[in-house]
């Protein structure tokens, strides 16, 4: 079976356009933190990795017998 011009998705025969010159940032970095940003963040991360978060409770019953 010999494929036609019907068959062939032409759009794949030409190559990407070039990226966007918009994804290219060549503008000033950015500040740096101060210290007491950084401790702040330190504080809220502890406090973060300490707390747990609440879950559902879990019912003892089983589906089936829940119907």
């Amino acid at each position: 079976m010999s494929s036609t011009d019907h068959d062939v998705d032409h759009t794949l025969a030409y190559p990407e356009p070039p990226a966007s010159p918009l994804w290219h940032r060549h503008s000033a970095k950015a500040r740096p933190l101060t210290d007491a940003q950084r401790q702040r963040n330190r504080e809220l991360l502890v406090l973060a990795q300490r707390t747990t978060r609440p879950r559902a409770p879990r019912t003892t019953e089983t589906l089936a017998e829940a119907s």
